[in-house]
């Protein structure tokens, strides 16, 4: 009894050593566009695109499992193999594509700041350079594992969703019939959202900043099993907590007919259909989704377009020895924060549109990424298995598929 208590200790502390990457990534998510993008489908289409969120968390695991494994088994960042064995063209146009993607994502956290805190009466010309440097500040001067422990604290934060969700008394029946039997018009607005959800669900920067963080915490074979179940608990953590916003908005905004365009409208509307609290912990959950991705997000895409050119990348490392790395990193993210400061700019078409984006972009990455993973020279022995390749092709033949219809119905 004795030996498997300790046993037990001796691999939970492990466990919670390895935690991180899976949790973090996942959680990063549900980011100020994503929280928008899941808003606007609840009071839009009511409970009917919960089920979309089915599919995205079992691809959603499989590819964060195939960047883990990658990250492991190779050492190195998706964007340094992608350059490696795709040459410097085409990555090259792969990342000017990923770069101005992330911008705008990057742009959305700010809006998501803004938005949050003027629900508490605070202007965005005071939150957003506030926060802006104290973003700064955490990256720039601090390290990996300092940085590590306060987005595993905003991770928990999160869960504010299920309480706003909650206080707006949802029809659980309806909510069943609607993951099962789900009614939907198809037309370019309901595939835009749809794919707006994947994107967001499953954006492509997370692929890159997934393996980066794996390497940066030096995770072996041996710390496999732990990794996977990071990865796990961080895809539940994204689901549930996209499940309960569109819940939310479902059940308060949808019911009663009200649009929105942004994350802040439905924080406002809630108030008088579920109370001031419903309302202030919607806002709340906002804004620390907004730091916590204003933070991560550059710093993904700092991450893999030094990999990808052969910079030196990463938190531990000095300015001067990783000056690229900083540089871009700090472009971003003032460039991100001019915008939003900016009277009468379209934050809203930059926040929904840079979703549909990552959906669009998603697959290119998807193919680098699974064509990578099946190389016995890279992978050795670690290559994907059968169901793997079916559930991953799967995914990039469907996202195709759907970014076709809705570039044909906007056209036509």
């Amino acid at each position: 009894m004795i030996k498997k208590r300790k046993t037990f200790i001796r691999q939970l502390a492990l466990f919670l050593m390895i935690l991180g990457p899976g949790i973090i990534t996942g959680s990063v998510d549900n980011d100020a566009g994503g929280i928008t993008t899941y808003s606007v489908a609840g009071a839009v289409y009511g409970y009917n695109l919960l089920w979309t969120l089915i599919p995205s968390f079992i691809v959603l695991v499989i590819i964060q499992e195939m960047n883990a494994r990658m990250g492991i088994v190779t050492g190195k960042g998706l964007a340094d193999l992608i350059r490696e064995n795709a040459g410097v063209k085409v990555t090259f146009f792969i990342f000017v594509g990923l770069l101005l993607a992330d911008i705008g994502n990057t742009t959305t956290e700010f809006a998501g700041i803004a938005g949050s805190m003027e629900v508490f009466g605070v202007s965005k010309y005071i939150s957003v350079p506030i926060v802006g440097v104290v973003v700064w500040l955490l990256v720039v001067k601090g390290t990996y594992k300092i940085a590590e422990r306060i987005f595993l604290v905003f991770s928990v934060s999160l869960l504010v969703y299920v309480i706003s969700a909650l206080m707006g008394e949802p029809h659980w029946g309806e909510i069943g019939h609607a993951i099962i039997a789900p009614k939907l018009e198809v037309n370019s607005k309901s595939l835009a959202m749809v794919i707006g959800i994947v994107g967001t669900t499953i954006a492509p920067w997370m692929q890159f900043y997934m393996q980066s963080s794996v390497i940066e915490k030096g995770l072996k074979m041996a710390n496999y099993k732990y990794s996977l179940i990071d990865i796990f608990v961080g895809c539940i953590a994204t689901v549930v907590v996209a499940f309960f916003i569109i819940v939310a908005c479902a059940s308060t905004l949808h019911e009663k007919g009200i649009q929105i365009n942004e994350a802040k409208d439905a924080a406002l509307a809630l108030k008088p259909l579920a109370g001031a609290l419903a309302s202030q912990v919607f806002a709340f959950g906002l804004f620390v989704a907004s730091i916590f991705s204003a933070t991560i997000l550059p710093l993904a895409t700092a991450f893999y377009v030094c990999e990808a050119f052969g910079f030196e990348a990463g938190i531990d490392k000095k300015w001067d020895e990783a000056k690229e790395f900083y540089v871009l990193y700090t472009c971003i993210l003032v460039l991100a924060a001019v915008i939003i400061l900016i009277p009468n700019a379209p934050l809203i078409l930059i926040s929904l549109w840079s979703q549909v984006l990552n959906g669009m972009l998603l697959p290119v990455v998807l193919v680098c990424m699974i064509l990578l993973v099946n190389n016995k020279k890279i992978m050795d022995k670690y290559v994907n298995g059968t169901m793997n390749n079916i559930i991953g092709w799967s995914a990039v033949i469907i996202l195709i598929v759907l970014t076709l219809a809705l570039l044909f119905l906007s056209f036509f």
